[in-house]
C-alpha cells in the first residue's frame, strides 16, 4: 500500500511539473516566430524615477501606481505594457544588492498587469542614463578594468531580476537596458572610437542573456528584449549583434520619435503631407516613416526576430487644430508599425498639460483620460488594428 501511495504521489508531482513546463516553453511554431506585443503602453516617470538621494515612483510629480490605471489601460485596448525601472537607488553599492521593499513594489505592479491580461516588460532604465551612474558605457570604453566591474554588476542585479520572476509565465518579457549612450545621444565619442562602444553594448547584451538563462525556470525559455547603442533604429542595424541564445527568443528593441522637435520639443506644430511647411519639420516625413520600418522589417522580422519600438509619442497640444496633426501623426505611426509586423508601445509621462514633455493619456490614480485622449487612444487603436 504504501508503494501505492508514493507512485501516486510520484505521479501527482510529475504532472505539475509537466503542466509547468507548458506555461513556460511553447513550441517554436506557436510562439518563437510571430511573437508580437501589440499596440502597447509605457508607464513612464513613474518606477523608473530618481533624485541625486532618495527616489520612489512619486518623485517626478506622479501619484502612484494603482490597479484601476492598470485595468483601464487593459480595458481601452492596449495589449502590453512596457513598465521602465531604474533601480540605481535602491541597490546597495558596490554590491548591487537590491531594496526588498523596491522589488516588492515592482512584482506588485508586474501582478497588475497579469491579471488584466496583459502582456510586460520591465527593464534597467535610467541606470545607463548619459553615463552619469554605475551603467556607465563611457568609462567602461575608456577602462577595461571599469567595464569589467560594470559587467560584474550587470551580472549581479540581472541574476536578482530574473530569479525573483522566474516562475512568471511567457507575458512577462526582460529588457537588458534602455537607452545606453555616452552623453551625445549617438552623436558622441561612438561616432569616432572605431566601434568600441558598439562592442561594449554588444557584450552587455550578451552577458545580459546568458545572465537571464542561468536562473531556469520560465527563464530558460523567456523572450528577452534587446536594444542596440541608444535605441536608434539606424544605429541599431548597422551595429548590433544579436547575444548568442540557446533558444532563439530574443527581439530587437528601438525607439522612435522622429521628427524629435515636432514629437518631443514642439518646436513645430503640424506634421505630415498637409501641413503648413512653416510649421514642420523639414524632415521626418510618411515617407521616412515608412522607409524605416521597411528596413526594420527586412533585416529583423523577416528573419523571424521580433521588433518592437519601445517608445514613441508626440505631446500635447493646446488647440484643436494643432491636436489634429498630432492624431494624424499617432496613427500613422500604428499602422505603418502594423504593415511591418512591428509592436509599438506609446511613451506615457502622466503630465497633462500641453506643450514640450507632455504627453500623459491616464491620470496615475483614477485611470481616468486626460484632455482628449479617450480620442488619441482611439485612433491609435483603430488604427493598428
Amino acid at each position: 500500500m504504501r508503494k501505492f501511495y508514493l507512485f501516486i504521489l510520484y505521479f501527482v508531482v510529475t504532472f505539475l511539473c509537466f503542466e509547468s513546463c507548458k506555461q513556460c516553453t511553447k513550441t517554436q511554431s506557436e510562439d518563437s516566430k510571430m511573437y508580437n506585443l501589440g499596440l502597447g503602453w509605457n508607464l513612464g516617470n513613474s518606477l523608473d524615477c530618481y533624485t541625486d538621494t532618495i527616489a520612489d515612483e512619486t518623485s517626478w510629480g506622479n501619484k502612484p501606481v494603482t490597479k484601476s490605471l492598470i485595468d483601464s489601460v487593459k480595458t481601452c485596448g492596449f495589449q502590453s505594457i512596457r513598465i521602465p525601472v531604474t533601480w540605481k537607488n535602491h541597490l546597495s553599492m558596490p554590491d548591487c544588492m537590491i531594496d526588498p521593499q523596491w522589488m516588492n513594489r515592482v512584482a506588485e505592479v508586474v501582478s497588475w498587469c497579469e491579471q488584466a491580461g496583459l502582456k510586460v516588460i520591465i527593464n534597467l532604465h535610467h541606470d545607463g542614463a548619459d553615463s552619469k551612474f554605475w551603467l556607465n558605457i563611457k568609462q567602461a570604453s575608456a577602462s577595461e578594468e571599469a567595464d569589467s566591474v560594470i559587467k560584474h554588476q550587470i551580472e549581479t542585479v540581472w541574476n536578482q531580476i530574473a530569479t525573483r520572476f522566474k516562475d512568471c509565465g511567457d507575458f512577462l518579457v526582460f529588457e537588458g537596458f534602455n537607452e545606453i549612450h555616452d552623453g551625445g545621444w549617438g552623436w558622441g565619442a561612438n561616432r569616432s572610437d572605431f566601434g568600441k562602444q558598439y562592442q561594449i553594448l554588444n557584450s552587455w547584451n550578451q552577458l545580459f542573456v546568458n545572465t537571464v538563462r542561468a536562473t531556469g525556470g520560465c527563464n530558460s525559455s523567456r523572450w528577452l528584449g534587446i536594444p542596440g547603442y541608444v535605441t536608434n533604429p539606424e544605429l541599431t542595424m548597422q551595429y548590433l549583434e544579436l547575444p548568442k541564445d540557446t533558444v532563439n527568443k530574443l527581439m530587437v528593441a528601438v525607439h522612435f520619435y522622429d521628427p524629435f522637435d515636432y514629437t518631443l520639443l514642439n518646436k513645430f506644430t503640424q506634421w505630415g503631407k498637409d501641413a503648413d511647411p512653416k510649421k514642420c519639420a523639414k524632415h521626418g516625413d510618411e515617407n521616412s516613416m515608412d522607409s524605416l520600418f521597411f528596413k526594420l522589417n527586412e533585416k529583423y522580422v523577416k528573419n523571424n526576430i521580433p521588433v518592437y519600438i519601445g517608445e514613441f509619442g508626440c505631446v500635447h497640444r493646446d488647440n484643436s487644430e494643432d491636436e489634429k496633426f498630432r492624431i494624424y501623426y499617432l496613427s500613422t505611426l500604428c499602422k505603418t508599425a502594423k504593415k511591418y509586423n512591428l509592436s509599438a508601445l506609446y511613451w506615457d509621462n502622466g503630465y497633462s498639460g500641453a506643450g514640450e514633455e507632455q504627453s500623459g493619456l491616464f491620470d496615475r490614480s483614477t485611470g481616468e483620460f486626460f484632455n482628449n485622449s479617450r480620442e488619441v487612444v482611439k485612433a491609435m487603436i483603430e488604427s493598428y488594428n
